[in-house]
């Protein structure tokens, strides 16, 4: 397989890694800017208070129903109440609150649409502390009010969270990498093997960075979930955002196998340009310019010595009378 064949070998993996990247960059700018809906749409998880924000607070005896009909027995109607009527009083909530990798976003939601209307700033190793966002962080009546799973949650959710952004930043890097040394794969196969070790390490980061997230979410939405339905608060997981971080995932999978199919199968080599190597003891000719010689030039008919001349008992001539030809031409041979 000569230059061009490896050219197209090296083609597909870095395809495939600059696909994968794409998909992360995605992840990466999810909920960063409120005017673009398809951003807004990427999230890993989102928060509905549309119940609190807008249909005013329940009566106790309302709660009472909803905690027993959901079978919620983590806190009673009062303290429920209680904590309400505080976010109802001492909090500017939205309707909904969309979480993202470097920040979040805050909207509205009429008939249905959700209708985001501003974003946080981006920051590193983000993580959405509610009290904190809504402007409770320094209530400490509601701080006494909310159950103690709460904080025990709070606090597993953080520090996964700061794992899970490093490990989609160290993903992107290593794809970046990935890129610049899969130039070199195209000369020589051992380009493709350093290559292929930094594919493997971009695919297992990307693959920890989209188990964390799926993980983390997942617990997030079955445990506080559950505890937030007291309050009339909903979670949705944001499927598209998984998606992305998924097919990420897929498409660096692939470049590992294509990577390594370049170094075992794809060679750079062309035979027409090396001398054969005297493999089996055959002989290379070699071309020389169009030319005629005579057949046998060149070449003595009894090798390196004469036969010595016949001897003849009388005088008669030395000659051949019976084999003797005359010929008109000599034979010529193409070289």
């Amino acid at each position: 397989m000569g230059k061009a064949g490896r050219v197209a070998c090296i083609f597909t993996p870095y395809i495939l890694t600059i696909a994968s990247l794409i998909c992360i960059i995605l992840v990466g700018l999810g909920c960063t800017k409120a005017s673009d809906s398809n951003l807004s749409d990427l999230y890993f998880l989102r928060i509905n208070l549309q119940n609190i924000s807008s249909n005013g607070t329940k009566t106790v005896s309302e709660i009472k129903d909803f905690l027993s009909e959901n079978g919620i027995s983590t806190v009673s109607a009062d303290e429920v109440s209680d904590v309400l009527k505080t976010l109802q009083d001492d909090s500017q909530l939205a309707d909904f609150y969309s979480i993202g990798l470097w920040g979040y976003c805050q909207g509205s939601i009429e008939n249905g649409d959700y209708k985001t209307e501003k974003c946080s700033k981006p920051k590193a190793e983000f993580y959405f502390d509610p009290l904190d966002v809504w402007g409770l962080s320094d209530n400490e009546a509601i701080k006494n009010e909310l159950p103690d799973d709460y904080n025990k949650i709070m606090k597993v959710y953080k520090a996964v969270s700061k794992w899970m952004f490093i490990a989609y930043l160290v993903a992107f890097i290593l794809g970046i990498v990935e890129l610049l040394i899969g130039i070199f794969a195209i000369c020589s196969r051992w380009g493709s093997c350093v290559t292929t070790l930094f594919a493997v390490l971009f695919f297992l980061f990307t693959a920890a960075a989209s188990i964390t997230s799926t993980v983390l979410f997942s617990v997030v939405d079955g445990s506080a979930g559950t505890l937030l339905k007291a309050y009339g608060i909903t979670l949705d997981i944001g499927k598209n955002m998984l998606a992305a971080t998924w097919i990420a995932v897929a498409f660096a999978l692939f470049g590992v196998f294509f990577w390594t199919f370049s170094v075992c199968c794809c060679s750079g080599r062309s035979p027409y340009n090396h001398k054969n190597r005297n493999r089996g003891g055959a002989v290379t000719a070699e071309k020389a310019p169009y030319t005629y010689e005579p057949i046998g030039a060149g070449a003595q008919p009894y090798g390196s010595h004469y036969p010595a001349p016949a001897h003849h008992g009388g005088e008669y001539p030395m000659t051949n009378t019976h084999h003797q030809q005359s010929s008109a031409y000599e034979p010529f041979r193409h070289v």
